[in-house]
């Protein structure tokens, strides 16, 4: 793999929180290197209040963040993925469409913000502890020296970078 841009999507299914936090993580940290998009398979169609606003708090961009299809990524014209990465078990779960360019794949999931019921604080305490699971998996990715791996180790790290701290309970192996 050269020093070219690296195209990274982070799926899950309601594209609303996690997927959109991976993105923004992304897009900041890897910036120069990656270009980061994210997409659901069944988009809720607005990013949730409190994804944005643990993003903003951390001094990650919150700007054009949209909940999307995964469909805008399997269109023609649209950018070749280098990496797709599931970040919830459902969308894990689901038969993803044909990604040009054969991508490199894996889930790295972790459990869902969204999901938790409490007060807002709780609520946004779940939030932190999700961005951080997803800066650490981002950290360690984009720590990764990819000219140097070959396809089988670089496979491998990408695996095992999903079973850091935080990962849900379902582990599948195949995104």
């Amino acid at each position: 793999m050269s020093d070219r841009v690296f195209n990274v999507l982070f799926l899950c299914t309601g594209n609303s929180a996690r997927s959109v936090m991976a993105e923004s993580i992304l897009r900041k940290d890897g910036a120069g290197r990656f270009k980061a998009f994210s997409a659901g398979s069944q988009p809720k169609g607005t990013v949730n209040p409190f994804a944005l606003k643990v993003l903003a708090a951390l001094n990650y961009p919150t700007d054009n963040m949209r909940s999307k299809s995964w469909d805008e990524f399997a269109s023609p014209g649209a950018p070749e993925m280098d990496f797709v990465f599931t970040v919830c078990d459902s969308a894990a779960g689901e038969t993803c469409p044909f990604w040009p360019g054969q991508p490199m794949t894996a889930h790295w999931g972790i459990e869902d913000p969204a999901a938790v019921e409490g007060t807002d604080i709780e609520k946004e305490a779940a939030f932190v502890t999700a961005a951080r699971y997803l800066k650490n998996r981002i950290t360690a990715f984009t720590n990764l020296p990819l000219a140097g791996l070959d396809k089988m180790t670089l496979t491998r790290h990408l695996h095992e970078i999903g079973h850091l701290d935080g990962a849900s309970r379902k582990r599948p192996e195949v995104a």
